[in-house]
């Protein structure tokens, strides 16, 4: 039985389905104070528990002039303020050992991206930390292996650690989701499915990444039948103009009515 855990005024493990969402990158102060506002509310009037996501740098962007974010010192003093003046818990992105201590100190959770999931120096300096991880499965690993992921940081003395499928490669360019996964993960370690990433097309679109957000309810309703914790949410005002991922990105307009669907299959799901 994975050990159940608080993430500020959020339980992970417990039963209860949580939002992980925001843009998938920081493009202004302003811009995640309106985002992380917006979704608060809507969160807030269907009862949904709620963690904040932005990344301060997308690393692994296709090209070299795609748009990272502000950096780690702008960005970590940007999250931690929005922290402080929503009561928010905050997630982003670590790609480096050295990043995890100061980024700890400005967010709740600490994500190990996907490509980064079997790095174990970073698995160990983000578990020491002492803040929760999520680690999203590698779209080359097979699930049952992610075990491993677990291991190192349950072993570096973190007991806080919960993994994230977004889908597996499946030719070029393209993802697939083996619903599978998540019971096998789940057995080791509560799980979020990233209903966004998940519908991506990695590096289809000249430099940048394509996707079909069309098919972010269909895959987003399985995952929550078959019983994840959570799920994660790339969540955008203007998903045409944002600066990463818009191409996979949710509107913001469709994120309370997807929820409330996501709501009623949850209810709908739980053993009687």
């Amino acid at each position: 039985m994975s050990p159940i855990f608080e993430i500020g005024n959020v339980t992970v493990g417990n039963g209860q389905l949580f939002l992980v969402a925001g843009p998938c990158v920081i493009e202004s102060e302003q811009h995640v104070r309106t985002m992380a506002d917006a979704i608060q509310r809507i969160t807030s009037d269907l009862g949904i528990p709620y963690i904040f996501k932005a990344s301060y740098d997308k690393a692994n962007r296709t090209s070299i002039h795609s748009f990272r974010g502000p950096g780690l010192r702008e960005g970590c003093r940007i999250l931690r303020g929005l922290a402080e003046k929503t009561g928010l818990p905050v997630l982003t992105d670590v790609h480096q050992a050295a990043d995890c201590e100061p980024v700890a100190e400005a967010v709740d959770v600490l994500q190990i991206p996907a490509f980064l999931c079997r790095q174990t120096d970073l698995l160990v300096a983000a578990a020491q930390t002492g803040r929760a991880i999520n680690v999203k499965k590698g779209q080359f690993v097979a699930p049952w292996d992610m075990r491993h992921a677990v291991n190192k940081i349950r072993e570096s003395g973190n007991d806080r650690v919960c993994l994230t499928e977004r889908g597996a490669s499946f030719g070029y360019n393209n993802l697939v989701v083996d619903m599978r996964s998540l019971p096998v993960m789940r057995g080791f370690a509560p799980v979020i499915f990233d209903g966004t990433h998940s519908v991506q097309t990695p590096s289809a679109g000249n430099g940048v990444s394509g996707g079909q957000p069309e098919f972010i309810p269909v895959l987003a309703r399985a995952a929550v039948a078959a019983g994840v914790d959570g799920i994660f949410l790339e969540v955008h005002d203007d998903p045409a103009n944002a600066k990463s991922d818009g191409a996979n990105a949710l509107d913001l307009k469709n994120l309370k009515w997807l929820l409330e669907i996501l709501m009623a299959v949850h209810a709908a799901a739980q053993p009687r």
